[in-house]
This record gives C-alpha cells, sequence and structure tokens, in this order.
C-alpha cells in the first residue's frame, strides 16, 4: 500500500508545479526565449569603413551568440538623429544602443573627454590596460550614471594623424587664427595656442575644407582620411597625432534597456564589444600601412612631421589644459588622477619594453 500512496504524492507534486507552483523557474524559461529587438544609433556615415563597421560587426556578433534572439539594426549618423544627438537618443531611450566618441559631449561632463583620448597620453594598449585593470570602466560607469547610460569599450583606431592643413605649418605662429576642426581636449589645447577650433561631423569634413570654410581638419589616418578624399581638398598632412595617440570609440547601452535582458544576453554584449573594441584597433593597424602608401605614391601627398618647436608648444599647452580642466571640475580631476597615475606607471615599462624593442629592431 505505501508505494501507491508514493506514488500519488508524487504526481500531486508534479500537478501543482505544471499549475505554476514554481514560477520563477517558468518566468526564467520564458525569458530565456523571448526575443528583443534594438535600435542602435552612430555618430558616423552608415558603413563607413572602421568606424561604421564596429556598429555593424557588433550587431552581427551579438546576433550570432544570442541565435537571433537579440536583433540590433545599426543606423548611421543622420539616418535616424544626428551625429552629436547620440548621447541624448540613448539616454532617453528612443534608441537602446549607441556608438561614438565620448569627447562629443564635454558640454554635459566634461570628464567623458578622457576616455576618447588625452593630448600627449596614453596609447591604445595602455588605455585599455586602464580601463579594464586600472580602474578606468569602473570611473565612467559613474559618469554615466546620472544619464540612465552603461558605456562599453567601442574600439580604437590607434595613434592618429595630425591633420590636413590648406597651407603649411612651420611654427607656432602658423596656428594663430587656423580655424581647424578638433574636438575634445585637443580643441582646447589649439584655442591656447591662438587657434579656433570647430565642431563638425565627419559627413561635413570634405565640403568644409574645400569651400574655405575652415583651414585645418584632423579626422582619424589614412585610412578613413583617404575614404572622405580629403587629399584633394588640403595639400599638406601632418604626423603625428598628439591629441589622440589612442583614440577610443564608445557604446552606450540604456539603462533599462540593458537591465530588461537575461543575464545571458547581458554577457554577449559585452563581450561583443570587447571583441569589437580589439576588432577596430587590428582593422586600423592593417589598413593604415595600404592607405598610407597610397595617398603617398598615387596621390602623391606632402606628408611631413609638424616641426619641433610646434610640437613643444602643443605638449606644454596640453599640460596647461589638462590642469585647468581638473581645476574647474572635481569629477574630471578625479578620473584625471587615475588616468594619468596608470599612465606614469606604464610608460615608465613601456620605455624598457616597447620604446627599446623599437630602437633595437631599427638598429638606431
Amino acid at each position: 500500500m505505501k508505494l501507491p500512496n508514493i506514488m500519488i504524492l508524487l504526481a500531486t507534486c508534479m500537478a501543482l508545479i505544471s499549475c505554476g507552483g514554481d514560477s520563477k523557474v517558468q518566468d526564467t524559461s520564458a525569458q530565456s526565449q523571448q526575443t528583443y529587438e534594438w535600435k542602435l544609433v552612430t555618430s558616423w556615415p552608415k558603413n563607413f569603413p572602421g568606424l561604421g563597421k564596429a556598429p555593424e560587426t557588433f550587431a552581427t556578433y551579438v546576433d550570432r551568440m544570442s541565435n537571433g534572439r537579440l536583433k540590433i539594426k545599426v543606423f548611421g549618423a543622420g539616418q535616424l538623429v544626428d551625429g552629436f544627438e547620440v548621447f541624448d537618443t540613448v539616454s532617453s531611450g528612443t534608441a537602446e544602443m549607441g556608438h561614438a566618441g565620448s569627447y562629443y559631449w564635454k558640454g554635459k561632463a566634461p570628464a567623458a573627454q578622457i576616455f576618447t583620448a588625452i593630448p600627449f597620453g596614453m596609447n591604445a594598449t595602455e588605455f585599455n590596460g586602464w580601463m579594464h585593470y586600472g580602474g578606468g570602466m569602473e570611473l565612467w560607469r559613474e559618469l554615466y550614471a546620472p544619464f540612465n547610460l552603461i558605456p562599453f569599450v567601442g574600439g580604437n583606431t590607434g595613434v592618429q594623424m595630425a591633420g590636413w592643413f590648406k597651407k603649411e605649418i612651420n611654427s607656432v605662429d602658423d596656428l594663430k587664427g587656423l580655424k581647424m576642426r578638433i574636438p575634445g581636449l585637443g580643441a582646447e589645447v589649439l584655442k591656447k595656442l591662438g587657434g579656433i577650433p570647430v565642431a563638425l561631423t565627419g559627413g561635413e569634413l570634405f565640403t568644409s575644407l574645400q569651400s574655405g570654410a575652415i583651414d585645418a581638419t584632423e579626422w582619424v589616418g589614412p585610412y578613413n582620411d583617404m575614404s572622405f578624399g580629403l587629399h584633394k581638398a588640403a595639400k599638406y598632412y601632418y604626423y603625428s597625432g598628439w591629441h589622440e595617440p589612442g583614440a577610443s570609440l564608445e557604446f552606450m547601452v540604456n539603462k533599462q534597456a540593458y537591465e530588461a535582458l537575461p543575464k545571458d544576453l547581458q554577457a554577449i554584449i559585452e563581450v561583443a564589444t570587447r571583441a569589437v573594441n580589439q576588432d577596430m584597433l587590428d582593422e586600423y593597424t592593417a589598413a593604415n600601412n595600404s592607405a598610407m602608401q597610397a595617398l603617398v605614391e598615387t596621390h602623391s601627398v606632402d606628408m611631413r612631421p609638424l616641426p619641433k618647436d610646434v610640437m613643444n608648444a602643443l605638449r606644454q599647452a596640453s599640460s596647461e589644459v589638462m590642469q585647468e580642466q581638473a581645476a574647474a571640475d572635481p569629477i574630471f580631476a578625479k578620473v584625471y588622477a587615475s588616468y594619468k597615475k596608470f599612465q606614469d606607471s606604464v610608460q615608465n615599462y613601456h620605455r624598457i619594453s616597447e620604446m627599446e624593442y623599437y630602437k633595437n629592431r631599427d638598429g638606431e
């Protein structure tokens, strides 16, 4: 008689479970099968090499890893919103994600500029080390929290070029009155030396340079600059990119949208951003080489270094700008202190590792 009674008890328990006795398990199962459709707005032209390719690659990775449960539609600058409206669009939840450069948002949070690049600051390898193992990411998320945003690294272009100039730069005096498209902290440095920084999105650069609305522009490097045809609008191409020694891009996610996802999809977003971050640097490392060769050999571009006295003046002005920015904003000061501490440490190591290796490899 005992065996039948046990069987009846087990049957009763199973019936209760099937009727909702373990709703938590059921809800988790249902959530794991739910599909999501997100919009991702960017500050770049649709499918633009490097910068515009990164969000497309990200969307593909997420689709594959989630087995189609999270679909992300990418919008280039101007398709849904202007390139400078990405921050507000994601913050409000009109789009769930964005891809841009954090220095565009200096008017909202001055310290945001640090998470793209600091003049004469860290290169891509050093910056990624600070972000993921030196406390940078925690500070970035603290900075964006009041705006309802969660930031992730979103790619790095490596050391950029100083830019395209319609006239020669032979001395610091040649920077005075120069109208140049340059964003972020680099713009403040140019202003300190008498230049006139101009804010423009990528799609406006060629026509503005060609028409004379600006005298010079920085963008990225040979790969992207040739794609925009900037060599057709300015004669002189200067290096190196003192203002952006390792320009980092960002993915930003609306907080409510992110928290509504199951944990596995959240993890997929995190892993996909890390993958795209490295993928972009790899792409630029490969593509800049061939593009530079084409600019010089095919298009006869006059490529030259900035004069040493100009570079020294830029370095000094950069130091002054960083001190002024830190004095004006306590959050900027907090983030910059962390950044500078990591940079001082890592560059000491790189002097005896990377730099010495380059000298030995080149036979200097």
